[in-house]
Order: structure tokens, then sequence, then C-alpha cells
């Protein structure tokens, strides 16, 4: 199968390790990996924030940047950006009178998956250990981010296959399904609330004795990671690309205590 990565900005400017890991897990199922270069933002933040005509020439790159290739899908390892392909883009391109535009919005989200569920949903990934080789022998949590439980209807994916990663001790997380107080836009407009969203979440994880919280957004992770690091907390977060990444024979290099790894490669 021939693959698009949408690395989405955030990922492609600050944590590029996650987008080479989502690569190294296709590339190992046989598949082919390509990467649109004309790719840029989703258009989500300016969306959120009300400014739908500055989103406009956002929607239109992303279309044409995923439209000018040939593909049989595209995935993204951010279940926020994948739901604000379908939930927003085409509606921003009505609204401005472009059609076509919002048509081929349409055909883009349609082809374009959250890694977990391209995994288990396309590529019939049920076993980590054995499909991948994944190695992971830390205890970890898992975090639900906002949009991929509600907007995706993701479930149990993320979690599922972390649990088949050999090695691995996963630590149930309490009140799994709460918000961790980031919201893009909203930790700056609201700070004072998601501050204190942010603060139950990481006693919640604290709580759990994980030396990691693991999710599937690096955008929570970071909220968290930063959380964690002014506390003063030995606990890490990574993305859950990088643990299904990681084998025995190259296996992931855990982070300083805080943050999500941001550095360039191994």
């Amino acid at each position: 199968m021939r693959i698009a990565l949408f690395s989405t900005c955030i990922v492609d400017a600050m944590y590029p390790r996650v987008a080479r890991a989502t690569v190294e897990i296709l590339e190992r199922l046989g598949h082919e990996v390509i990467f649109p270069p004309g790719q840029t933002c989703c258009s989500q933040m300016h969306v959120n924030s009300g400014y739908f005509e500055d989103a406009y020439p956002i929607v239109r790159n992303h279309v044409e940047a995923f439209s000018e290739w040939d593909y049989d899908v595209a995935v993204a390892p951010s279940g926020s950006c994948v739901a604000s392909l379908g939930h927003q883009q085409p509606m921003i391109a009505r609204r401005a009178g472009d059609e076509p535009t919002a048509r081929a919005a349409e055909d883009v989200a349609g082809r374009t998956f959250e890694l977990s569920r391209l995994l288990i949903d396309v590529l019939g990934v049920a076993d980590a250990a054995r499909q991948l080789g994944s190695y992971f022998p830390h205890r970890v949590t898992y975090h639900a981010s906002c949009h991929g439980m509600r907007l995706l209807g993701l479930g149990t994916r993320q979690p599922d296959l972390i649990r088949t990663v050999e090695g691995i001790e996963f630590a149930e997380l309490p009140d799994v399904d709460q918000c961790c107080g980031f919201g893009g836009t909203f930790s700056f407009k609201n700070a004072d609330t998601s501050g204190a969203m942010t603060a139950d979440k990481v006693a919640n994880i604290e709580s759990t004795g994980a030396s990691l919280c693991t999710g599937g957004d690096v955008s929570c992770l970071m909220n968290i990671g930063g959380a964690l690091s002014r506390t003063g907390s030995a606990v890490r977060t990574v993305h859950f690309a990088e643990i299904l990444a990681s084998t025995r024979e190259n296996p992931l290099e855990v982070p300083e205590p805080g943050a999500v790894v941001v550095t360039e490669g191994k």
C-alpha cells in the first residue's frame, strides 16, 4: 500500500521523532510511505479561534498538497488534526464559496486516518510485539486525547496496541476520559481553568506509579509534560508511535523528565 504521511505542523516543527517513528512502523509492515512536500497546517488553531477567513487559504493548501499525489490512504500521528480535516475543512471552504475545494477536502479527509485506526482497522495489526517487533520494558500509563476520543471515536484502539508491546507494564489512568486542559488556544484564553484541569491530570498520572505517560497527540503530551516538569516529577511523556517503533535491537531512548523528545534522532 502507498501511504501519504500528514506529519502535522507541531510534529514537523517540534517533535520530528514522532513522524519518523510513524514511518518506521509502516515501512516495517512493508508499505511505501510518501511525504507530500507542500503540506503545512490543517488550520485547526485558526478555526478554533474564529479566524475563518485566515483559515481558508490554509485549507486550500492542504487539499492541493494531498490531491497532487497518488496514494491509497494518508495517516497522521494526531487525532486532533485528523478530526479537523473532516470536521472543519469542508465547512471553511464552503463558507468561502469554494464548493470544489470543499468536496476535495471531504475526499482527502475520507482517506486520512489517525495512526491507531489505520494500523488496526485497515492494516490488521492486533499484536504489536508479534507484528511490529515492539519492545518497551517500562511501566506506562495512557492519556486519551479529547478529539480522538470524542470526534473520531477511537475508543480503546491506542491503548489496545500499547498493551500488546513486549515488556510493557500498563497502568490504568484514573479519569482517563477527562481533558488535560490544553485545548490549544483555550490554555491561553482560560489559563486558570486550564491549569486546574492539568493539575488534576498530573495528579492522576503520578498516582499510577508509571514512569511514562503516553498518548496520541503531542500537543496534549507537551502540556502534560510541561506541568510534570514544573512540579519536579520524574514522569516523562512519549507518543505511542515511539513506543510501537521501539524494538530490542533499536530501543527508544527515553527522554529527560518532563517533556516529549524534541531532538533530532538517536
